[in-house]
């Protein structure tokens, strides 16, 4: 990919092209279960690298990693589901959300 900003359309196409023959093969409950999986592993590396404990250098790239594989990995059960993400955002970068004041 080039040095350009990456925008949500484009790593979700990303991610489609790569994986989606895989990905639409195991379907919404193996790939939820996945994403349930990342987000364990998240929690895990929030809680090394939270507030007054000091993180080595490996444990606040891990962080950085786990938040990654989220995303990609919500991003794969919208590409499941047939969600384009770019659209649904438009809730918070468009419309705004119902009771929240900006």
């Amino acid at each position: 990919m080039p040095d350009t900003p990456l925008t949500f359309q484009a790593f979700q196409r990303l991610i489609r092209d790569r994986y989606h023959a895989t990905d639409a093969a195991r379907g919404t409950p193996g790939t939820f279960m996945w994403m349930i999986e990342e987000i364990g592993e998240l929690a895990t590396a929030l809680h090394d690298n939270a507030p007054g404990k000091n993180p080595t250098p490996a444990q606040r790239a891990n962080l950085d990693e786990e938040f990654a594989d989220v995303l990609a990995w919500l991003t794969t059960l919208a590409n499941v589901n047939g969600v384009d993400l770019e659209k649904a955002l438009e809730k918070y970068t468009k419309r705004g959300v119902e009771g929240v004041k900006v």
